[in-house]
């Protein structure tokens, strides 16, 4: 019964976050419909806070990294979905290319929940084999879409709308890599000890479970919206 409290307690943090995923804090989205003409710096902050504390990016990079010890490893996985993201982040908001916020969402919930299940091994038990590097490059377009869609919503000038955009996909980077660092050093940690195999399986269940709970909260405002 111990060790279930620390995965209960996760997954009531987790019921509580699908809102905040891939959202713009409304004093942000008020401070970018304020700017006119080229803001280099504020939209460079805006993109790095974005992903700092955009938690369906976070969980999707844990699951990514989750058994990838090699750095060169790291580095092709996080730059496949980095490229992914900054494609249709770019031209979603740039090329005024439109789609359902919620459908888009409730993907990025799944692509959370397919990580976590071949890390679990899921798949390979199921005798499906998926290559992992177009997996991680097609989720990437979809994590990029969603926040497309957030801002696509906002009254944005279009005065210095290209380098103010080329700036937040900069700041979405930088922010990444701070939170991939950061991650990198609690798994090189946990690593180190014997519960990490021990604790592998749960915390992939968990992180799978905060995924479905973000694809049905996205799925519902669907159907009601």
């Amino acid at each position: 019964m111990n060790r279930l409290k620390p995965v209960v307690a996760l997954l009531l943090i987790f019921a509580a976050l699908p809102a905040l995923a891939h959202g713009v804090a409304e004093g942000d989205a008020d401070f970018i419909q304020s700017i006119s003409g080229v803001a280099f710096l504020p939209y460079l902050y805006l993109g790095a806070k974005h992903m700092f504390t955009g938690y369906d990016h976070l969980l999707f990079l844990a699951g990514v990294i989750f058994f990838l010890y090699r750095m060169k490893d790291v580095a092709l996985y996080v730059s496949l979905f980095a490229v992914g993201h900054s494609v249709t982040l770019l031209l979603g908001v740039l090329g005024g290319i439109r789609a359902d916020a919620y459908v888009v969402d409730a993907i990025i919930g799944l692509s959370v929940v397919y990580k976590a299940f071949e890390n679990m091994g899921g798949f390979e038990r199921m005798g499906i084999r998926i290559d992992t590097r177009h997996a991680v490059f097609l989720f990437g377009l979809a994590h990029g879409f969603g926040l497309s869609t957030k801002l696509q919503d906002l009254t944005i000038s279009s005065d210095g709308l290209v380098p103010n955009m080329i700036a937040f996909n900069i700041g979405v980077e930088l922010g990444q890599l701070a939170a991939l660092t950061i991650m990198l050093l609690v798994f090189q940690f946990w690593r180190q000890s014997p519960s990490f195999l021990r604790g592998a399986f749960t915390t992939n269940f968990v992180i799978m479970t905060a995924g479905f709970m973000l694809f049905g909260y996205q799925m519902t405002g669907f159907f009601v919206s």
